[in-house]
Parts: structure tokens; C-alpha cells; sequence
């Protein structure tokens, strides 16, 4: 839905068909405008594997695995072998091989680790998803892979690794880097950018609530994070177009046992691929 920019620290454009779409259904009825919104918010992009994760594809022993709770399949892919396992989570609109550069360092340094495409993303079938979806992902793929000794999240990813600690995963450390946090403040940004009025980001989130017979709120990583005992890293960009830096600072101030760790212009995912950041996360790990 967004395209692409070669800028790290530019936000995603949603592209001007949609927006006008929008527009026209609003112009129907709040109702109409209301469930588009909500299928263009639960509707990751396909993304083409790029050339830099190849490696990591190519190398990776990949299973596809059902999900029982959701009734959706995954694929998994398993990166190395090794007894102390790590487990890696993609963001929206990425991928099992998205941390890759991660994932190298991690081999190098005796850990192998395990990801997967989330239901709707990258091999894995579908055409929408939430993130409870993710949360679920994660808690199967612990009974079938685990024991992990540390979670990594990205983005959406974090939440849902704050979320699936919360949850029951258990882990002996976490890292979580450029995280959502607060549902409504996601929602309402989402409204923002599609140049709808604000009152139908509350209509989207009682839309939600209404057909999954949830709380929204109660998915917010600050929620998590404050029953959270493990060490926590967060790694967030001061630059960070899609996902503001308060974000991170917010949740890092709701852990018990939480590191805050921010950088400068790496925007939302190049942060991915930096070394100084990776090599935090690798001290992180190794630390006592």
C-alpha cells in the first residue's frame, strides 16, 4: 500500500489512488469508509525478497507449520544449528529473512536462530492479519522450536514479542527495536495518513474491538512491558519516520528491568543492518 523511499528517515507514502478511495467512501458513509480503512490496515505488502537476504534464505532449512489457535499455516525457517537458539520477529510488510544481518552476527557468535514469515507475509499464505496473529505465531512456534534464550522483535514484531512474554514465552532476555506502542496512537497515525477525519480512527478501534471481542488497548506494548521481569533492550531511532522515538522511551519507562538504547539517523529499518546497533545487541545478550 505504501511505497518505497530511499530515504531511512522519510516516512512510507501512501500512494494518492488510496487516499482518494478513501475520500469517496467517507463521502458514502462513515460505515463504508470505516471497514475499508480497517481492510487497508490489516493488509501487509508483499515485499520481494531482496538481494542482501537471499543468503539467509537460501541457507535457512524452512517448514511450513499450522497454528492452531488461528487456523493458519507459517513458514519457519531455522538458521544455523545450534542448542542456544534465538528467536527473530519480523515486522508488517517484512519478512522471516528481514533481520538478517542480525541473524549472521548471531551464527558467528554460536547462537542459531529461528524466524518465520507472520500469516499474509512473505511465503506465508493469506491477504490479512492482525497482530494477535503474531502473538500466537510466536507462542506455537516455542513448542515446536524452543526453548529460546532471547526474543528480537522489529516494529510490529516487538510488540508482539512484549505481548507473547506477557503471554507465557518464556525467554531469559529480550530485545525489542523501533516498537509500536500504544494501539489508539497507531490507529489514529494510520487515519492521519490516509486524510481521514479523526473521529474514524475511534470508529476503527471500536470496529476492532467489536469483531474480535477484545480490548484493543490491552495490546499496547506499554501494557506488556509493565509485567514484564526479564531484561528488556530497546532500540529505537531519534529519526524514526513511522514510528515515533516516544514510543520506545514510553516503553522502556514501563519495564522493571529495562536498557534504552537510541540512535540517529537510521530511520525505522536500516537500524536493522547497523553495526554499532548490532554489536549493542550481541553485549546485551552476552552481559549477566
Amino acid at each position: 500500500m505504501a511505497k518505497k523511499t530511499s530515504n531511512p528517515i522519510q516516512s512510507l507514502k501512501i500512494p494518492r489512488v488510496i487516499i482518494l478511495s478513501c475520500k469517496i467512501c467517507a463521502f458514502i458513509s462513515t460505515k463504508l469508509v470505516t471497514k475499508y480503512a480497517a481492510r487497508l490496515f490489516t493488509t501487509p505488502i508483499k515485499h520481494k525478497v531482496p538481494k542482501r537476504e537471499l543468503e539467509m534464505d537460501r541457507k535457512s532449512i524452512q517448514h511450513t507449520i499450522h497454528i492452531p489457535k488461528i487456523n493458519k499455516d507459517i513458514v519457519v525457517y531455522e538458521f544455523g544449528k545450534s542448542d542456544r537458539k534465538i528467536l527473530l520477529v519480523h515486522g508488517w510488510s517484512g519478512r522471516g529473512t528481514q533481520l538478517f544481518k542480525i541473524a549472521d552476527e548471531l551464527l558467528h557468535n554460536g547462537y542459531s536462530t529461528i524466524s518465520f514469515d507472520a500469516p499474509a507475509h512473505g511465503k506465508s499464505k493469506g491477504k490479512t492479519t492482525i497482530m494477535s496473529d503474531f502473538i500466537e505465531s510466536i507462542l506455537e512456534i516455542d513448542k515446536n522450536y524452543g526453548p529460546f534464550e532471547i526474543a528480537i522483535g522489529h516494529s510490529l514484531g516487538g510488540m508482539s514479542v512484549l505481548n507473547a512474554i506477557k503471554d507465557g514465552l518464556k525467554v531469559n532476555k529480550a530485545v525489542v527495536i523501533g516498537s509500536g506502542d500504544i494501539v489508539q496512537e497507531i490507529l489514529d497515525d494510520f487515519i492521519s495518513k490516509l486524510e481521514l477525519k479523526p473521529k474514524i480512527s475511534q470508529l476503527l478501534r471500536e470496529y476492532f474491538e467489536n469483531k474480535y471481542q477484545t480490548v484493543m488497548d490491552n495490546y499496547s506494548a506499554y501494557r506488556a512491558s509493565a509485567k514484564i521481569k526479564v531484561p528488556v533492550l530497546v532500540i529505537h531511532d531519534n529519526d524514526d519516520p513511522e514510528v515515533p522515538v516516544k514510543a520506545g522511551i514510553h516503553i522502556h519507562k514501563h519495564l522493571e528491568n529495562g536498557s534504552l538504547f537510541l540512535t540517529d539517523k537510521l530511520g525505522h529499518r536500516k537500524i536493522l543492518r547497523n553495526k554499532i546497533v548490532i554489536k549493542k545487541i550481541l553485549d546485551f545478550i552476552k552481559s549477566n
